[in-house]
């Protein structure tokens, strides 16, 4: 047989063999109980939109100054 067989299968059959779910699948009885429901807000679709309008280009050496750090390179 190919051993990729043994592999795949081996955890497999092994893993459903487990008679217990680890303690990070079960859940907290106190989180089970009291489930404490977010409040329900409206907030609109278009809140944070801003129109842009397209410009001309401009030089590409001011705006790589305009937009790098003013101490020397922090990369």
């Amino acid at each position: 047989m190919k051993p990729s067989l043994f592999v795949v299968g081996l955890p497999l059959v092994v893993g459903g063999c487990a008679s217990t779910l680890p303690p990070d699948v079960v859940g907290s009885s106190p989180a089970v109980e009291q489930p404490s429901p977010r409040p329900i807000a409206y907030r609109s679709p278009m809140s944070g939109y801003v129109a842009r309008q397209p410009v001309d280009p401009r030089p590409w050496r001011r705006q790589n100054d305009l937009q790098s750090p003013t101490n020397g390179d922090d990369s």
